[in-house]
């Protein structure tokens, strides 16, 4: 049953429940920063990132201010697993206790990215389904219901399975079929299309964000496949994103080579994704991976970015000396005994009167004499 608040609100005329509480709102957001004044396809996808990264910007600090902490418990954790070393279960013990003692919580930088993803999904459809061109893969029992939504919506093939959705036409799509209903059937009136969105843009000299980057692209041949300098680009930002908060390799840490391939893993499906997802959605990526940095680099600073392959450029090596400098004290976290105060000092005296240690502590070596019984 669609709800009361969906269809027919405000002229929003299909809604699908649940998914389209998250998609609708953001899809509108996007719709009406492209209608503002002197404003085109990418400067809407530029504008919307950085309204959509500042209202989850209090998610994030918690999680950037975790692994700040994280990275400044590093040493003791290294001490931890230095003493312990073959002793999963003590070094496990000991390092939560750490973390108690601290006040670190491992687990708090979780939250905000488990809340993230469905919006984070909802920030790709909306991307897509303004651009008008949507893929989409028929299955047996769907085929026959696709064709005729395609000769009743007025839907136009741009190859096997991409379509160009009209901005306006029926609404009374079949659930399956909701990302090819027309776009004004998902708008509220006063953002209602007179025409497609157009995703061409004249300063990125006629780039079309609704296709794979074309103009700056370097065809790589015998592969079929294009490098995108924006994809590149991205790949960048996101190495110095993960790089900021990874942790320092650590050959005790089973998770440290895990940690260490993620580094340059994503990096590289990112330059991939660029040769096979239209360019507006990497143009997207490119603007969060960046505001991203910049929050964390206002937080903690250039973080474990730096050496980065063996350098370290000047400017940043103040800031990695204050980090440096506010790494908490080393905790003892061994059951030793406690060091006896007199065993600090070798002139100290036992009881009784007698020096503990009645030779001195700086007599050089092979000066003792040999003593005897004077007979």
């Amino acid at each position: 049953m669609t709800p009361i608040i969906a269809a027919g609100f405000l002229g929003i005329e299909h809604f699908t429940p649940p998914w389209d509480v998250f998609f609708l709102p953001l899809f509108n957001l996007l719709i009406f920063v492209y209608r503002l004044p002197f404003f085109d396809f990418a400067l809407a996808i530029i504008v919307f990132t950085i309204v959509i990264r500042t209202v989850l910007a209090p998610l994030f600090v918690k999680q950037i201010r975790s692994q700040k902490e994280m990275q400044r418990m590093q040493p003791l954790i290294k001490e931890v697993q230095r003493k312990h070393k073959g002793n999963r279960q003590k070094v496990s013990e000991e390092t939560m206790a750490l973390y108690k003692e601290h006040g670190v919580n491992p687990a708090a930088g979780c939250l905000p990215v488990v809340l993230q993803l469905p919006i984070l999904f909802a920030l790709y459809q909306a991307l897509i389904r303004a651009s008008g061109v949507i893929n989409f893969t028929p299955n047996d029992g769907n085929r026959s219901a696709l064709e005729a939504w395609v000769q009743t919506a007025g839907l136009e093939r741009l190859g096997n399975n991409n379509f160009l959705v009209p901005f306006e036409g029926p609404c009374n799509a079949p659930p399956d079929f909701a990302s090819l209903v027309p776009l004004n059937c998902q708008l509220i009136d006063p953002l209602k299309l007179s025409d497609h969105v157009d995703t061409t843009v004249g300063w990125l000299l006629n780039l079309d964000l609704a296709r794979i980057d074309h103009v700056f692209a370097i065809p790589i041949p015998g592969i079929g496949f294009a490098l995108s300098l924006l994809a590149v680009i991205a790949a960048v930002l996101q190495f110095v994103q993960v790089r900021m908060t990874s942790q320092k390799p650590n050959p005790d840490d089973p998770t440290a080579g895990m940690t260490s391939t993620m580094t340059y893993t994503f990096p590289l499906l990112t330059i991939i994704w660029g040769g096979i997802f239209p360019s507006g959605l990497i143009l997207y990526w490119i603007v969060y991976t960046a505001y991203l940095v910049v929050q964390q680099y206002l937080i903690m600073g250039w973080g474990n970015l730096f050496p980065l392959f063996g350098w370290t450029p000047s400017w940043a090596q103040s800031g990695i000396d204050a980090n440096a400098a506010q790494r908490p004290k080393r905790v003892d976290t061994t059951d030793a005994p406690a060091e006896s105060p007199q065993s600090s000092n070798p002139r100290a005296t036992a009881p009784g009167g007698s020096r503990s240690n009645p030779r001195p502590p700086n007599r050089k070596q092979g000066g003792a004499k040999r003593r005897g019984r004077k007979r």
